[in-house]
């Protein structure tokens, strides 16, 4: 019964969160009243509207599956297992896998499980959707336009090659899905959807604050990420030209 009722909350959440995509302002004219012909006067030119952004190069299929395999079994899911895992050693929780080695085990791997399938939802979701959820950095400038359009990017996403965003669902519903997972495929029983939803909104804390890091910190080819090959996160390719 407690599998059969894994996909109940990403499912609800997947009805509730479909919003319609507003479409693109149209163009704004108006009549000019003292024109006998009636002529139309184009103000789409002098009226500010956000372009989508131009320079945006849609990835290939090899560099997606590439970013899936490094975001989902890369050394960052390990490190942050280690250190969930640890977290929850101190707290006990849950208090049902004990203490030691044992109970450190069973914390660091459920953490892995949660990485791979909320990673996998995500990349299976955006393919689905034929959405493109890699991280763009704002070609911006300013720290909180810069950290408006971090925030922004984790539940948005590129559908086509003109660099428009929408509402993007694989998004939002990827963090709950692999807690979701975990609380009714390995956790105790005394877990239900409530810690699941708890887990999962710290889960997506938790991708904000990565968007957030690919943002601001440098990663160009004399980075230390670089250095160390792990300059291969869910960031495009093309990243803007903010240092």
């Amino acid at each position: 019964m407690k599998l059969c009722r894994i996909t109940l909350l990403p499912l609800a959440i997947m009805y509730l969160a479909v919003l319609p995509v507003l479409p693109k302002a149209p163009a704004q004219s108006l009549v000019d009243s003292g024109d006998s012909s009636s002529s139309i006067v184009d103000l789409s030119s002098s009226t500010a509207t956000p372009q989508p952004d131009l320079t945006c190069i849609r990835p290939p299929q090899a560099t997606k599956l590439r970013n899936y395999l490094f975001d989902a079994f890369g050394p960052y899911p390990v490190v942050a297992a280690g250190i969930a895992g640890g977290f929850n050693q101190v707290r006990g929780t849950p208090p049902e896998w004990g203490q030691g080695a044992e109970g450190y085990s069973k914390r660091f791997g459920s953490h892995l499980g949660i990485a791979a399938v909320t990673t996998t939802t995500r990349y299976a979701l955006s393919e689905a959707f034929h959405q493109d959820t890699l991280y763009y950095r704002c070609e911006c400038k300013g720290i909180l336009r810069r950290l408006s359009h971090a925030v922004i990017s984790t539940f948005t996403a590129r559908p086509g090659d003109d660099g428009h965003r929408v509402f993007s669902l694989p998004d939002l519903v990827a963090p709950y899905a692999g807690t979701m997972t975990a609380v009714y495929a390995w956790y105790p029983g005394s877990y239900d959807y409530k810690d699941a939803f708890r887990m999962g909104n710290y889960s997506l804390l938790g991708y904000v604050g990565a968007n957030i890091a690919l943002e601001f910190f440098y990663s160009g080819p004399h980075s230390w990420r670089s250095r160390m090959h792990l300059n291969n996160v869910h960031g495009a390719p093309a990243p803007g030209p903010n240092p």
